[in-house]
């Protein structure tokens, strides 16, 4: 898969003499294979390079992928010393990874060497066309991660109870997403009861959780880089008619997203379809963010499923699809699944139940 990867890349090379230097860690790892946190991918008309220290060297040989790897020594001069030998006398970086001062650092370095170095957000836009597309490789650990993730809160229910605190259900379900797999969990858990679930971000405390609440859950794991994110929303021990109702209507909009989502489809329309259950209901102003948004490598990343996303869905693209109502000061509902989206559908990573539970 890496050398398809490359291969795409590649075609942003236009001649024989350029080269492209790829620093963002995130992307370093999806083109070599090998994840870390320092060091850089090179890519030439006919060669793949991976330039890392000697922390990473050892574990760089024995899992990056269709590269070669160097462990350097100074990395600007070493990769210097290999666009002489490949004859390279252009070099195109990451206009979103080079701070101003490396871009005067490394444009200054390759013009002694009679090389041309500049950033180019062209760049960055093909490589987020290439990682838009999942192949099957990251769609199995997309669903791994979703699956370690589900574990966890299946068994995180038997834990919310009136008079436990929030803090304490995000360090357990933190745990038990670790014991089942995880690498680390996709994002400070979100673990919020009572009022604070109309906090779309809210933050756990040690605010403990009461009978009649709410209690929203957004959550994911990680596994071999790549991200899972769901968020279920529950009550304890009994839930009010005004909560049933804001539920039912972020359920209806959710089931609605779902009925619509396949390749072929702009962002915006799929928007739009939650959007406007939620605001005949009465309830627009407070529904204030995105639909859904891409993950992989990244919790959030391309495309994004909003009002704005001009980007039409591909089979391959991963999205989530999650409306929500929040009503300052009194509680919050919102529902998140997962979607590959398919040339006539999707195929859902989330098995959990949505209806409303009460604990």
């Amino acid at each position: 898969m890496n050398s398809l990867r490359t291969e795409k890349l590649r075609a942003f090379i236009k001649s024989p003499d350029t080269a492209v230097l790829i620093k963002n860690e995130i992307n370093v790892g999806y083109f070599s294979g090998f994840h870390h946190s320092e060091g850089v991918f090179l890519l030439t008309s006919d060669k793949a390079y991976l330039l890392v220290d000697f922390r990473y060297f050892e574990a760089a040989q024995k899992f990056a992928v269709g590269c070669e790897v160097i462990c350097f020594k100074k990395l600007i001069a070493d990769i210097s010393e290999i666009l002489k030998k490949e004859c390279v006398t252009k070099i195109v970086a990451e206009a979103d990874t080079f701070t101003v001062a490396e871009n005067d650092l490394y444009k200054e370095h390759f013009a002694e060497k009679g090389i041309e170095f500049y950033c180019d957000s062209a760049l960055d836009k093909a490589v987020s066309n290439i990682r838009i597309i999942k192949d099957k490789s990251e769609f199995d650990k997309i669903l791994k991660a979703q699956q370690i993730a589900e574990k966890a809160y299946n068994e995180i229910l038997n834990y919310i109870k009136p008079g436990v605190s929030e803090r304490k259900i995000a360090v357990e379900f933190e745990y038990l997403m670790k014991q089942y797999g995880a690498e680390r969990i996709s994002f400070d858990l979100i673990t919020i009861t009572g009022s604070k679930t109309s906090l779309p971000h809210g933050v756990p405390s040690d605010d403990v959780v009461k009978s009649g609440d709410l209690f929203t859950m957004d959550f994911g794991a990680v596994y071999d880089g790549y991200h899972s994110d769901t968020t279920r929303t529950v009550a304890v021990n009994f839930a009010t008619d005004e909560q049933r109702e804001i539920y039912n209507i972020v359920l209806k909009a959710q089931l609605a997203v779902l009925d619509e989502v396949k390749a072929g489809k702009t962002c915006s329309e799929i928007d739009k379809i939650a959007r406007d259950i939620i605001t005949e209901a009465g309830y627009g102003e407070c529904f204030g963010h995105s639909t859904g948004h891409g993950v992989g490598l990244e919790i959030h990343e391309l495309p994004n499923v909003s009002p704005r996303g001009e980007i039409i869905l591909e089979e391959g693209m991963v999205i989530t699809d999650e409306p929500g109502i929040y009503l300052p000061k009194k509680f919050g509902v919102r529902i998140e699944d997962m979607l590959y989206v398919t040339e006539k559908g999707y195929n859902n990573f989330v098995s959990l139940p949505k209806e409303l539970i009460i604990l």
